[in-house]
């Protein structure tokens, strides 16, 4: 079973959709869309406007497009795109819109910029990003529990790129963008409706699996043992519930 990442961030879901502020026509895009659960909901808004959601990943959109034609949303489209190169038209949205989909391009500067000529003069940019590791449960603390001491791997933090607000800022403002704004959300992520579920959800995300990558034989059972602690410890009447920490970060061009 695929991770599901709707079910994920189901408590960051509605204070970022408030964040948007779509309005009837808006023309949006949707950028690392997934499988489309924000493009369906922004179509939603925009009923009288035009909502396209890109993705690197086919299966991802292919099941987007599904699911939109099942819901009977008609202004909404979906095209496997890289946002960073896509030539989408100069000036063709009104709001650019990534739920923790802007994090992982290669070339910042470039994407941005390239973003902003397609958003109009007086348009939105409006994403959701990680904090820093540490500020998430979900994240570097899970990991050190795996870990338990052992040198992790060097990874690419690529994550929590936009975690620091200045440099964020910075970046957004080279690429054409102003009056950047950043409101502090603090909201927990669900892995699933107990710590059984949760483990074999864990256990698909790169990082818990690159940190059990550290062991094999009796270290590799006790570090899993750990893990499946660690989530036993996180388990509410909710769910198995992590603290973590975002930005919605909001500009205009």
């Amino acid at each position: 079973m695929a991770f599901d990442y709707d079910a994920e961030l189901r408590y960051l879901d509605p204070p970022f959709r408030a964040a948007l502020g779509i309005r009837r026509t808006d023309r949006v895009l949707d950028v690392g869309c997934g499988s489309g659960r924000t493009t369906r909901d922004a179509a939603r808004l925009a009923a009288g406007g035009r909502v396209l959601g890109v993705d690197v990943a086919r299966g991802r959109i292919e099941e987007a497009r599904e699911l939109a034609a099942a819901e009977g949303l008609t202004n909404v489209g979906f095209e496997v795109a890289d946002a960073q190169t896509h030539p989408f038209p100069d000036a063709a949205f009104d709001l650019v819109m990534s739920r923790f989909g802007t994090m992982f391009f290669d070339d910042p500067a470039t994407a941005f910029a390239h973003l902003a000529r397609a958003t109009r003069p007086g348009g939105r940019l409006a994403m959701i990003v990680w904090q820093e590791s540490a500020a998430n449960a979900w994240a570097g603390p899970l990991i050190d529990v795996v870990l338990d001491g052992a040198a992790p791997a060097v990874g690419d933090g690529s994550a929590f790129s936009l975690a620091g607000r200045d440099a964020t800022r910075a970046l957004l403002e080279s690429a054409g963008y102003g009056e950047v704004e950043f409101t502090d959300l603090s909201r927990p992520v669900w892995y699933g409706a107990g710590a059984g579920a949760a483990f074999e959800a864990v256990l698909q995300l790169r990082d818990p699996r690159a940190a059990l990558a550290r062991f094999t034989g009796p270290e590799l059972a006790r570090a899993r043992d750990r893990l499946r602690a660690h989530l036993a410890a996180h388990t509410t009447p909710d769910g198995v519930l992590f603290d973590a920490r975002a930005w919605i970060v909001t500009a205009r061009r």
